[in-house]
């Protein structure tokens, strides 16, 4: 009788662990489940209401186009309308320059602001990580104090220090530095400026993380084997710092790509970005279609430097492996 109440014992068991490991794996699908439904109710559901504008005509009323795809006129007059979609809003797009040029423009001073935003950020991150452990949380908190304040106050106190009577050239012009004051703002310049000190903690954060992990006796054996500072820097210590690196261009070109609040401001009225020219269509215009397929191809667009960004991802992985 015992031996078959020991042999009876663990079916028992495994059968009473079998609710748990079942509520463990509900939890852990739950916990990748979550991001995606996040993803799909608040960025791809508007991706297809944006598309589907982009599809749809320009109209005086309100919304300002014919709508498409409508579930007004029950499925069938859903499906019927696949015959009413046309592209005739990308084809406008590549027909008249200034959508190209506003493109080029942005690609142009986005990857310039990036380049600059790593050459400022990248000492900066350095000296970070190695500060004394006792030193470093004040530093970050410097980094992130900016993150306190408005971004929009932040981007108009430029204005007070780069107009013509601003604090920048009334510093210049006490020291003797210049005869008369600089012409800064509204030039492509402020824009760098300004993208290079609103997005600087975006490139700082990765950067840090990257080198904090690093390790430092690698340097001090390339230097005992008789390699010099600048050698190791770029043998060492920038190729194990290139996943913060990558992630920090990431993180400043793309939301500089479309970036409407500086060129704006600090741009002036001639400064052609696409960000300008979205906003434009959508309220000067008010041509909602063909401001939705700007933003339709400014998002493809987009697509491009997060698709280098895996690869990268997955050959450090292979790498590693």
């Amino acid at each position: 009788m015992t031996n078959i109440a020991a042999t009876a014992s663990p079916p028992t068991a495994t059968a009473a662990a079998l609710p748990a490991r079942l509520a463990k794996g509900f939890v852990d699908r739950l916990v990748i489940i979550i991001p995606y439904l996040w993803l799909l109710f608040f960025f791809l559901v508007p991706f297809i209401i944006v598309f589907k504008i982009s599809l749809s005509q320009t109209a005086i009323s309100m919304p300002p186009y014919t709508p498409v795809l409508d579930f007004s006129d029950g499925v069938s007059g859903f499906f019927a309308g696949f015959r009413e979609l046309n592209f005739d809003n990308y084809t406008w797009l590549t027909q008249d320059a200034l959508y190209f040029n506003a493109y080029v423009t942005s690609l142009i001073i986005a990857a310039i602001s990036t380049l600059l935003t790593l050459i400022v950020g990248y000492p900066i991150a350095y000296g970070m990580a190695r500060a004394s452990a006792t030193v470093r949380p004040t530093l970050l908190m410097l980094v992130i104090l900016p993150f306190w304040t408005s971004f929009l106050i932040r981007v108009y106190a430029w204005i007070g220090i780069l107009k013509p009577e601003g604090l920048l050239n009334q510093v210049l012009l006490s020291l003797h530095l210049v005869s008369q004051p600089l012409v800064i703002l509204n030039t492509y310049t402020a824009i760098f400026i300004g993208i290079v000190y609103s997005y600087l903690p975006f490139m700082v954060l990765p950067l840090y993380s990257s080198l904090e992990k690093m390790d430092y006796s690698l340097i001090e054996a390339a230097q005992d084997l008789g390699c010099p500072p600048t050698g190791a820097f770029w043998k060492i210590t920038f190729p194990l710092s290139l996943p913060g690196v990558i992630a920090g261009c990431l993180l400043v070109f793309i939301p500089a790509v479309g970036e409407f609040v500086i060129p704006d401001l600090l741009g002036g009225s001639q400064t052609l970005m696409i960000g300008k020219t979205l906003w434009n269509e959508f309220f000067a215009n008010r041509d909602w279609p063909v401001s939705s397929a700007v933003a339709v191809i400014l998002l493809l667009v987009l697509t491009v430097p997060i698709m280098f960004f895996q690869q990268a991802q997955a050959r450090a992985q292979e790498q590693g492996k």
